[in-house]
């Protein structure tokens, strides 16, 4: 192969992967979903959350910094509720409370441990499929 040719195709395969590796930045940073933190007014014991969900794939995350010792809860409000599914991780990652495919819109968590939590909401997959808008309430004592 000459040399001219042999440059060519280097020069090609090194852009090709640039540019593959422009596509995973791009497709990653698009999906990745960022976390709300939830935080309560002054002297306040509790704190009410909306978000909206799209589909039965969609999920909103929050995150709660609590102390050790609390009582961390959380329900589903709202007349026209749509049911949803409330899953809480504790600042190490594990799932907490009682995780089975029901509509669990109430979770309560006591005692914590210090640090982040993080409140994960989905459509209940029990329920018919619908979208829109969510409120939760989150009480820490």
């Amino acid at each position: 192969m000459p040399p001219l040719l042999q440059t060519v195709m280097k020069m090609l395969i090194r852009t090709q992967l640039c540019f593959l590796a422009l596509i995973l930045v791009v497709s990653s940073t698009s999906f990745a979903q960022t976390s709300t933190r939830i935080k309560f007014r002054r002297g306040a014991v509790h704190a009410e959350v909306s978000g909206t969900l799209n589909s039965f794939k969609s999920k909103r995350t929050y995150l709660i910094k609590v102390r050790a010792g609390q009582s961390l809860k959380t329900e589903q409000i709202g007349a026209t509720s749509r049911p949803v599914t409330i899953y809480i991780k504790d600042p190490n990652g594990n799932d907490v409370g009682d995780s089975d495919a029901s509509c669990n819109n109430r979770r309560e968590i006591s005692p914590t441990e210090a640090g982040d939590y993080r409140i994960e909401v989905v459509e209940c997959q029990k329920a018919d499929p619908w979208s829109g808008r969510f409120t939760f309430r989150v009480t820490v004592r």
